[in-house]
């Protein structure tokens, strides 16, 4: 297996940020009568422009075979990130790359980003009913269920919140293993 390298998405992986963010969205049944959330899914120069895209890349070959949107409180993006907290979004792992550790470098490159930028928490949230590989993932970083941060964007959508502390200028999964 190779390895992989975490760095800034730049234009030129705006194609296969889109492209595989949506074919993750689609294959976990995010996206069941939601065709309008697609169109924002492919709009990476937008999310770009507020926030910083991140891409996980295999070493031997370049291909993008992840992505996040990493961002801080009052940003467009930002949905439930508060003071002193950071926030990411949109993390999607290629369907045909899943499993090689991906989705796991990128969140801990957010965590790791918001520790840099002095940030004591990061927020998230994860659709209810989300395949239960994310929900461990999340949980092994040091995420724990903040209910207080549940919302819902559109009727029937019901997005749970989660929050990760970060201890002494670094995330509680720098040092732990997933």
């Amino acid at each position: 297996m190779s390895g992989l390298t975490v760095r800034p998405a730049g234009p030129a992986d705006f194609p296969a940020v889109a492209r595989l963010t949506v074919a993750a969205y689609e294959a976990d049944g995010q996206l069941k009568d939601e065709n309008s959330y697609a169109t924002v899914l492919a709009d990476v120069a937008t999310r770009a422009a507020a926030g910083e895209v991140l891409v996980a890349v295999d070493d031997a070959t370049g291909a993008v075979l992840g992505s996040v949107l990493f961002v801080l409180p009052g940003t467009p993006y930002a949905e439930l990130s508060g003071p002193g907290e950071a926030e990411f979004r949109m993390l999607a792992v290629d369907p045909a790359a899943q499993g090689r550790g991906a989705g796991v470098a990128l969140a801990r490159a957010c965590l790791d980003r918001a520790a840099e930028l002095g940030a004591t928490a990061v927020a998230i949230c994860v659709r209810e009913g989300m395949a239960a590989r994310a929900h461990r993932l999340y949980e092994r970083l040091g995420f724990v269920r903040t209910p207080e941060k549940d919302w819902e964007p559109v009727p029937g959508i019901r997005l749970l919140g989660l929050r990760c502390e970060l201890v002494a200028g670094r995330s509680q999964a720098a040092s732990g293993s997933v």
